[in-house]
């Protein structure tokens, strides 16, 4: 007997802004990224995507601004690369109340906002959506934003991370240890909401972090949201391995990429866990036609719109290097700093130049686009699970909100015929949804530690 086919996980990647990966195609006369401001924009998101069974939105955020390239903010303003950006916890409320099964996935820095207040607010969402959030994990990167968070740069990378793992220590008492199981009765005639006895006050002193009071919300659905995190230094694994449900990767070869994942799993392992424990995604553009000649006149016309300075000015805000100081052909020097590691491990060999990174970001990213039919990005989607040892794909908006209309209508049904794609959802949370088992941190995790 054939074994089933393992079902690819879809996340729609996206930000409270205009331009998030693919910059400039807020151009074209299709985009809709300016409505970014309008309750509609996300509410009729959530629902395209919920047709098309995506298990969930993976939204970005970013705290500071792209000021590296040309030491300015000039070319980020101009083609909007992130700014402005809205809060994106504010959009799931409304999301929420139009759709039953879409999860949300959000993007907070912990570096400048204290847990108690932070667990409080994930606590809500998780009640308001029914269980359907996770956190992305970031510590930030950008000097821009420690200036104006008050800081007079950027905390060192490896000490981020140690301030990230107290961080989820707090979190962990307070969403998993607060409050018992059966703490709420809800009995009006016995006049009790809530048993004293069954909710504990969180005691924490810590290097980072003082913390003596109760969780303010009674349990949701999750309790800790799902765990989202992307970070593939060797720090970043090391807590990955500890702390992650979901790691999203940005792959450039397949045979790399299944080092990242192999690496990913490793960590789990290492941590008492099952390496199976963690889901990757990558990041992906599809660009898709009834016919593979279709589909490469949609890419042209979309590079036509598309603006590679953009992307290398985001690009240069994501290694700390400003690669408007080079000539046009000069080899780019490596230089180490407090920016994403993986963005700079690609420029250790000094083999770049400015010319092969506006080549590189020619669609405005640099993401791995996939152009074909939808048999062809069938076959495509399908090698990299298999090849790599993928889970699933945080798949971009290059013309909003057609690149999602484009996927449901044309790749989902070929991915269902195949069996690669789940034709329904199952039902409960998200953890559930995801991982097929309960709503709660599993055993081996690091938070369950934490229960009373």
């Amino acid at each position: 007997m054939t074994a089933p086919k393992k079902k690819i996980l879809l996340n729609a990647f996206n930000m409270n802004c205009i331009g998030h990966i693919n910059h400039g195609l807020w151009t074209h006369p299709r985009d809709t990224s300016t409505q970014y401001k309008t309750i509609e924009y996300w509410t009729e998101l959530a629902q395209l995507l919920e047709r098309g069974l995506f298990d969930g939105l993976f939204i970005a955020d970013i705290v500071g601004v792209y000021d590296v390239y040309q030491n300015s903010v000039d070319v980020p303003l101009k083609e909007s690369i992130q700014l402005p950006v809205n809060d994106p916890l504010l959009l799931v409320s409304a999301m929420a109340a139009v759709t039953k099964n879409l999860g949300f996935g959000l993007t907070a820095n912990l570096t400048y906002e204290p847990p108690y207040l932070f667990a409080r607010r994930m606590s809500t969402l998780d009640h308001l959506s029914r269980g359907r959030v996770g956190w992305n994990i970031v510590t930030g990167y950008l000097d821009s934003a420690a200036k104006a968070m008050g800081l007079s740069e950027q905390v060192e990378h490896d000490r981020r991370y140690d301030q990230a793992d107290e961080y989820l220590e707090v979190l962990y008492k307070l969403w998993e240890g607060s409050w018992e199981n059966g703490a709420v009765l809800n009995d009006p005639q016995r006049r009790i909401y809530a048993q004293p006895d069954k909710v504990h006050k969180v005691e924490h002193k810590g290097e980072f972090y003082q913390v003596d009071g109760y969780h303010l919300c009674e349990p949701s659905p999750q309790r800790t949201p799902v765990l989202f995190q992307a970070g593939s230094s060797d720090r970043g694994l090391l807590f990955a391995g500890r702390h992650a449900e979901c790691v999203f990767i940005s792959g450039q070869n397949k045979p790399s990429t299944k080092v990242q994942v192999d690496k990913v799993r490793a960590s789990a392992a290492s941590a008492g866990r099952n390496p199976e424990d963690i889901k990757v995604f990558m990041g992906l553009n599809v660009i898709v036609g009834a016919t593979e000649e279709l589909a490469w006149q949609k890419h042209a016309e979309y590079l036509s719109y598309a603006s590679a300075e953009a992307g290398v000015a985001h690009f240069s805000a994501s290694t700390g290097i400003d690669f408007s100081e080079y000539a046009i052909d000069e080899p780019i020097q490596y230089v180490k700093s407090n920016a994403i590691q993986s963005a700079t491990r690609n420029l250790q060999n000094n083999d770049w130049t400015r010319r092969k990174l506006l080549d590189q970001h020619a669609l405005g990213g640099r993401y791995i686009t996939v152009v074909g039919s939808p048999a062809q990005v069938a076959d495509e989607l399908e090698s990299w699970i298999a090849e790599t040892g993928l889970d699933g794909f945080n798949l971009t908006r290059i013309v909003t909100p057609e690149s999602y209309v484009d996927f449901i209508e044309q790749v989902i049904p070929e991915l269902q015929r195949r069996g690669s794609y789940k034709t329904a959802y199952d039902d409960g949370s998200l953890r559930e949804k995801l991982f097929r088992e309960g709503a709660h941190l599993p055993e081996q995790h690091t938070g369950s530690a934490y229960r009373r």
